[in-house]
């Protein structure tokens, strides 16, 4: 399976993008799909999940800003990024994980997105 992150861009602060994550195949025993994001010279941090019944989480610096949600019929997972601050500024990676015969996770190849002026 390969998941194919997209929409990445340099916008100016306060500016809005949408990530999208398609993945190659459809995939079965899909827990969670995750983003990711890691900035120079920082650890990758976890920004939001959603779970296989919809429910979603984010972490604090983002709650009221993104959005994570996901089509199933296009296998593609999505993440609105409104009202975007520099510090936003990372290298996003999405994820897929779940368990079928055994458990496993799949790791896009990750987009820029730069906030600057």
């Amino acid at each position: 399976v390969q998941l194919q992150a997209s929409g990445g861009g340099l916008v100016q602060p306060g500016g809005s993008l949408r990530l999208s994550c398609a993945a190659s195949r459809s995939i079965f025993g899909i827990i969670a799909q995750d983003w990711y994001r890691q900035a120079p010279g920082k650890q990758r941090e976890l920004v939001a999940s959603i779970s296989s019944r919809g429910t979603t989480s984010y972490i604090d610096s983002v709650k009221g800003r993104f959005t994570i949600s996901r089509d199933n019929a296009k296998k593609t997972m999505y993440l609105q990024m409104n009202s975007l601050k520099p510090e936003d500024t990372a290298i996003y990676y999405c994820k897929m994980r779940g368990y079928s015969d055994r458990p496993f996770d799949y790791w896009g190849q990750g987009t820029q997105v730069t906030v600057s002026s």
